[in-house]
């Protein structure tokens, strides 16, 4: 085993590929000159003079020549400088990138992996620091990874050059110069794109995250583990597709789960993983409003009733005691009346 960096781990990654692959080539701001703005691309000109390509300020260029350059058979790997520099190509990434291969009746294409370092950053100001993960897994087309650790980041960035299908990397700039182990390459364990690992085996909670929220995962585990709780921890690596069997598998056992992401609470996709129970979604068949409370805390299982539904559609109604609830109410005064168990 070896100790690097993650950026150093993407660096090997960017090395393999384009020894492997003359077609394989990376464009962006200052990666020729400078060796990339976090280093990830250092002394890579050196090696492939003519295959790492400097270019203008221009998001919409850099993507859109990239979308061409995999058209015509290449595989370009573009570097976004920034993940919040996403939004200005937003056309290029939604309307073209993921959608060629459908459009052209899956005769076309789209091997293109866009770099985007992301998360929280130190003097980065609001236009430097933004987790945008959550709005590319809602495009179809795309696949989006999303690793915590140099082996997970070389790995992925491997298999996402690889792939006919465009991928958007999202690489957290704090992570970046972190170490971590990285075996040799005869030891190394090709990735498979949609694929979690369970980093930490328990019994009690399933804690789910990716990127820099592993590292508060594994503090939260270990905080857990001293007061006698056994936590199984699970990286998701992949945000698109993600592996719910690997959640499911592991909520069952623990009938209990924490997720933790860096980006916004609202609209996150740690809402994806909540949202889904058991695999199924819980439907009603029945129109009209909603009643019933469940407190916080209360543990629910598939098939238990959590409410009733009131045909009569009245908003009204739900915040007042149901028919049922006053017969029961009725029933349980009349026995205390009979039995005399009222105070006078």
């Amino acid at each position: 085993m070896r100790t690097i960096t993650f950026a150093q781990a993407t660096l090997e990654a960017m090395a393999v590929t384009m020894e492997e692959d003359p077609a394989v080539f990376v464009m962006g701001e200052d990666i020729a000159r400078q060796g990339g703005i976090f280093g990830q691309f250092k002394d890579l000109a050196r090696q492939f003079p003519d295959r790492v390509i400097d270019t203008p300020i221009s998001e919409t260029f850099i993507v859109g020549g990239g979308v061409g350059a995999a058209l015509a058979g290449a595989r370009p790997v573009v570097d976004m400088h920034y993940a919040d520099f996403l939004s200005v190509a937003m056309d290029e990434v939604f309307n073209q990138m993921a959608k060629a291969r459908f459009m052209f009746g899956g005769q076309a294409k789209m091997p293109i992996v866009l770099r985007a370092p992301d998360g929280q950053l130190t003097n980065g100001a609001a236009q430097h620091t933004q987790s945008v993960e959550a709005w590319f897994t809602h495009i179809p087309g795309l696949k989006v990874v999303s690793p915590s650790n140099p082996y997970d980041a070389k790995m992925t960035l491997i298999t996402a050059i690889r792939s006919d299908d465009p991928v958007i990397y999202f690489e957290n700039k704090t992570l970046l110069k972190e170490s971590g182990e990285v075996p040799e390459l005869a030891d190394e364990v090709p990735y498979e794109l949609g694929k979690a690992r369970v980093e930490r085996e328990g019994a009690d909670v399933t804690i789910v995250s990716y990127s820099i929220g592993m590292k508060h995962a594994r503090t939260a585990a270990d905080a857990l583990k001293k007061r006698g709780y056994s936590a199984e921890v699970i990286d998701l690596i992949s945000l698109l597709p993600w592996d719910r069997e690997a959640v499911l598998r592991s909520v069952r056992k623990t009938h209990r789960l924490c997720i933790l992401h860096e980006s916004i609470k609202q609209g996150g996709f740690g809402g994806e993983i909540a949202a889904t129970v058991n695999g199924k979604p819980m439907r009603c068949t029945l129109t009209g409003c909603l009643r019933g409370l469940l407190q916080g805390g209360l543990q629910v299982h598939e098939g238990m009733k959590c409410g009733d539904i009131d045909p009569r559609g009245q908003q009204a109604n739900c915040f007042t005691a149901s028919d049922k609830a006053t017969a029961i109410g009725g029933g349980v005064l009349e026995a205390l009346l009979h039995f005399g168990c009222l105070p006078d």
